[in-house]
């Protein structure tokens, strides 16, 4: 293995929103050298925030790649490949995929808001994947920043195996730096050089005993879970610096541990140990498992090693669109080498893909390279017939890996051509954003023939329909943003539907048995054809139109046409007439039709959205807020204080959540804010049923 892969870090910034990720990527571009002047989200100016979308929001809406180098305090140098991502709610599905090919995390935290609605989504999705992580406290220079609380707070409501290996130096406007507690030293900055000198000193005399302490946790948190140095710790009482960088390292990619970090980006402070420790801490593509896949053929799982002398496995992950080169396909490289001019195999569409190009990032900019080698992430230019999730694989022995699950659509609107002539338009501009990004989905009302655009919130509606009109050059009417009901069943149901039509002079006829079950929530759906009907319809073909028919069936609902899902469809058997009437157009209509039957007997149900919300009031305003939730069909779950604000955690349908930045602004005189998050879909009461097939 080279040790050249062994300095490699692949690595997502991620957080709640506003807890300062942009900013901290841009103090680490600027520190390692990347970029000589570092700008700022509120001027618009960030190196990752590339968007005219995101520089006039001050938000982060795609992640975007970017590399650089750093050589932590007497070590090698390290190549950083950083994923920045977003932090609102609408846009979770970038972090989920860039945490799907990542190594490892640094997650931000703000030192007033603690660990907030967002905070704990991405946390559980890099859980879901295993990603190793630091913790980095941002904005200790903000009023009210509250160190000791935030650890608590990974504790308790992350349930992580956080521990500090830094304490601040003050906080608030008298923040001046960090005590390494490894090296038992204040590193305090210089605000002139915008952090880039510092003095290594002394702890302060006030904070000796704290640091004393804090080490001695340290030193025996680290003990605990970490075996290499427990005869040690238990012989002295004690470890050394040397003793200690090891087994945080190896108690990190385990996932044992959560190294603690605090500063402020935005004032230049503490940002440079934090790269030391993405260098010391986080694992290179070599301390990873072998990734898991499936073998094409077989169906068996097969690992790859992250190697280059591997056979090539590497996974799609995004899709971008660029003004001037087109479509860029992000990847990350598992095993083996990608290379410029070959060919890659991809297994689900069982073609050869010529790679004609390929790129390494660094936000809106690219450098062409001629290979991609085994732990890099990098993106191809002019691939055909790839989507987010594809694998690119030796053609030898073809595998593919787990593709990447989108959520469901929480929101819709209507949107339409200005003129007949720009309906192509619209609809090819729609596809290239469908394509980029999995949770914007479109389809065609078959009762009113208007285009439904989905995505995952009001926010998110906006960004797609501003970048239709500007990047796409379309101009639409839009209708006004609603909500993206599902459908259930809530009984199973057993049914035999027989298809026989005259269709075009020739007669189409098949029988099919169907049952229809419903599925926790959350769940989805799945379709299942029984041995029994496999052994009377062999033909596969025939066996996909069933398929095809009841997926049909369930993307179009039956009650108000709204997808259904969390329940389970079988094809329990078929009765077939003759082979001549019982081809694809019987086998697909019976399917469709006969789903329909089935889940009509099911007792079927709407499904409606729900979001978990964070409100942070002052107490006065308290009774005010709950009596709004009251109103709008909310559960409030608990109350605590933080600092001298009130949080309120609630659950409250999407429905009644339209307009209510302003009802908060109105309630609190300005004083409040809230952040929520998609919880999931629950049962619809009576009345919003009958409101729903009222419209």
């Amino acid at each position: 293995m080279s040790s050249e892969l062994s300095n490699v870090r692949n690595i997502g910034i991620v957080a709640h929103i506003d807890a300062g990720k942009t900013t901290t990527t841009e103090r680490i571009l600027f520190y390692t050298g990347k970029i000589h002047k570092h700008g700022d989200v509120h001027d618009g100016n960030t190196t990752t925030d590339f968007m005219i979308q995101e520089r006039e929001r001050g938000i982060t809406i795609q992640s975007a790649a970017i590399s650089c180098e750093w050589a932590p305090t007497g070590g090698e140098k390290h190549a950083i490949n950083i994923i920045d991502t977003p932090g609102h709610v609408d846009f979770t599905m970038e972090v989920e995929r860039s945490l799907r090919v990542l190594d490892g995390a640094v997650c931000v935290f703000c030192a007033v808001g603690g660990v907030q609605p967002q905070s704990e989504t991405v946390w559980r999705q890099a859980d879901r994947y295993n990603v190793p992580r630091l913790a980095f406290v941002n904005k200790m220079d903000r009023m009210g920043a509250d160190f000791a609380r935030v650890v608590e707070e990974l504790r308790n409501k992350l349930k992580a195996p956080a521990c500090p290996i830094e304490l601040p130096i003050g906080k608030e406007d008298d923040f001046k730096g960090v005590i390494d507690l490894l090296e038992m030293k204040a590193i305090v900055y210089d605000e002139a050089t915008e952090g880039k000198q510092f003095t290594v000193g002394e702890i302060p005399a006030e904070l000796k005993d704290d640091a004393e302490l804090a080490r001695a946790e340290l030193v025996e948190k680290v003990a605990d879970v970490d075996e290499g140095v427990m005869e040690a710790f238990l012989e002295k009482g004690d470890l050394t610096k040397e003793e200690l960088v090891p087994a945080i390292r190896r108690s990190v990619v385990a996932g044992k541990f959560v190294p603690v970090l605090c500063g402020t980006s935005l004032r230049d402070k503490g940002v440079q140990p934090l790269l030391d420790a993405i260098c010391r801490y986080l694992p290179s593509p070599v301390d990873r498992p072998p990734v898991s896949a499936t073998d094409l053929k077989s169906g068996e799982p097969v690992t790859r090693k992250q190697e280059d002398s591997e056979l090539l496995t590497s996974l799609i992950f995004k899709i971008a669109t660029d003004p001037y080169v087109g479509k860029l396909f992000f990847v990350r490289v598992y095993g083996g080498v990608l290379k410029k001019g070959a060919n890659a195999y991809n297994p689900r569409t069982k073609k050869r893909e010529r790679i004609m190009k390929i790129v390494r990032l660094f936000a809106d900019d690219q450098i062409e390279v001629d290979e991609l080698k085994a732990g890099d992430i990098g993106a191809i230019v002019g691939l055909k017939e790839c989507t987010t999730g594809d694998t690119l694989c030796a053609e030898m022995k073809p595998c593919y890996l787990e593709r990447i699950t989108a959520p469901q659509p929480v929101m819709f609107l209507a949107i339409e051509p200005k003129s007949s002539a720009d309906k192509d338009k619209l609809v090819e501009s729609m596809k290239a954003l469908a394509a980029e990004d999995p949770t914007c989905q479109f389809r065609e009302d078959e009762e009113t023939g208007q285009t439904i655009l989905s995505g995952m919130g009001e926010l998110h509606l906006e960004i797609l329909v501003d970048r239709l009109k500007r990047e796409f050059k379309c101009a639409a009417n839009v209708g006004k943003p609603m909500v993206s009901y599902c459908e259930t069943v809530t009984a199973p149901s057993l049914k035999s539907f027989m298809f026989d039509r005259e269709l075009g002079g020739k007669r189409h006829a098949v029988e099919l048995k169907l049952e229809v079950k419903p599925l926790e929530r959350g769940k989805g759906h799945a379709v299942n054809l029984s041995r029994e009907f496999a052994n009377l319809v062999a033909d596969k073909h025939l066996q996909d139109c069933v398929r095809q028919g009841l997926e049909d069936g369930i993307s179009t609902g039956v009650l108000a046409r709204y997808p259904m899902t969390d329940l389970e469809v079988n094809c329990l058997s078929a009765t077939l007439v003759d082979p001549e009437v019982s081809d694809e157009v019987a086998f697909r209509s019976a399917a469709m039709m006969g789903f329909r039957e089935a889940a009509e007997a099911a007792a079927p149900e709407f499904l409606e959205p729900i979001m978990k919300l964070e409100i942070l009031t002052p107490p006065e305003s308290v009774g005010e807020i709950l009596g709004d939730l009251n109103g709008r069909r909310g559960n409030v779950l608990d109350m605590d204080m933080r600092g001298d604000f009130q949080v309120i955690h609630a659950r409250v349908p999407l429905a009644q959540m339209f307009g209510y930045a302003t009802a908060i602004r109105s309630l609190t005189k300005g004083r409040a804010s809230y952040s929520m998050e998609t919880d999931q879909f629950e049962l619809a009461p009576k009345n919003v049923r009958e409101e729903i097939l009222s419209k």
